[in-house]
């Protein structure tokens, strides 16, 4: 018959907070150290992040404007496959953390903190360094044919950001809304942001108040951080919702895209069937981080 720990709590003697505390840091501690010592094991690369890390905070590990990668590993296969996180849509994002070390002197990053564009590098770089930098792709050329390339993941190119729009570790941006000529201030969305306004949409998708899906308003209140110098909530909100106009809209979400660093998914090629050159986005089908299907 199997032994029973002697010093395990029995099973009518309840555990105090603070017991249960120090068992549960115990036990994060532990499989913190096993995950480090498993990833130092593990070649690794520097990756450069679109931003620089001009956009961070001083003291943040990512205004080092890098970020350090493990290669991918059959333990980050796993996650690859784990059905609770595909349908919950996590999966990419645990993924991520897993291949994540730190920001390539030492420090451990705040995945949260990532704003969109350095995400996206983080993603270009995981596909790389899990299954090489080779990705074949069917696009459709304007001759309304499907074509088949092999693309080069390594050779996008960064958009970066204008140093003369910014204060270096300070995300926020100023813009004058073209027709009512408001002025207003934005930051560039982290990955903590998205998060956010999913959540906020997803509620949202609730109500029966014939605006549809309510992503345009929704994104646009949480990337304004003032309005004619006013950083209320409710004024953000009042703006959006009721008295931005479409033409104003369209010109700061321009505005935003343009000025947003970020990894430049065209790509260029050349017409099948004419011989003419014409350009593409990159196609993320299911096959960029499962090759195999």
């Amino acid at each position: 018959m199997a032994k029973v720990n002697s010093e395990y709590p029995k099973a009518n003697k309840q555990l105090t907070d603070a017991q249960l505390k120090k068992i549960a840091s115990n036990q994060y501690q532990e499989e913190t150290a096993e995950q480090e010592e498993s990833t130092n094991k593990f070649p690794t690369e520097i990756i450069d992040l679109p931003s620089k890390g001009l956009v961070y905070p001083p003291d943040s590990p990512l205004s080092s404007g890098q970020i350090e990668m493990k290669y991918m590993t059959a333990r980050e296969e796993d996650i690859l496959t784990t059905q609770s996180y595909i349908k919950k849509g996590v999966v990419l994002d645990k993924l991520f953390r897993s291949l994540i070390i730190g920001n390539g002197k030492g420090k451990k990053v705040n995945y949260n903190d990532l704003i969109i564009g350095d995400k996206n590098a983080v993603m270009i770089a995981a596909r790389v360094l899990g299954y090489g930098k080779e990705y074949t792709v069917k696009v459709t050329n304007p001759s309304g044919e499907e074509q088949e390339e092999l693309l080069d993941l390594t050779q996008f190119s960064h958009n970066e950001i204008n140093k003369g729009i910014l204060t270096p570790g300070i995300n926020n941006f100023e813009f004058t809304l073209p027709a009512s000529k408001r002025s207003l201030t934005f930051k560039i969305l982290t990955h903590k942001d998205s998060e956010a306004i999913d959540t906020e949409i997803k509620s949202l998708s609730k109500l029966k108040d014939g605006y549809g899906s309510h992503q345009l308003t929704t994104r646009l209140i949480h990337c304004i951080t003032s309005v004619d110098g006013d950083d209320s909530p409710g004024t953000i909100r009042k703006l959006v919702k009721e008295e931005l106009l479409a033409i104003d809209s369209k010109a700061l979400r321009d505005y935003m895209k343009k000025i947003a660093p970020d990894v430049d998914l065209t790509i260029n090629l050349t017409d099948n069937e004419t011989g003419e050159p014409f350009t593409a986005s990159l196609p993320i089908t299911v096959e960029f981080f499962w090759p195999s299907v």
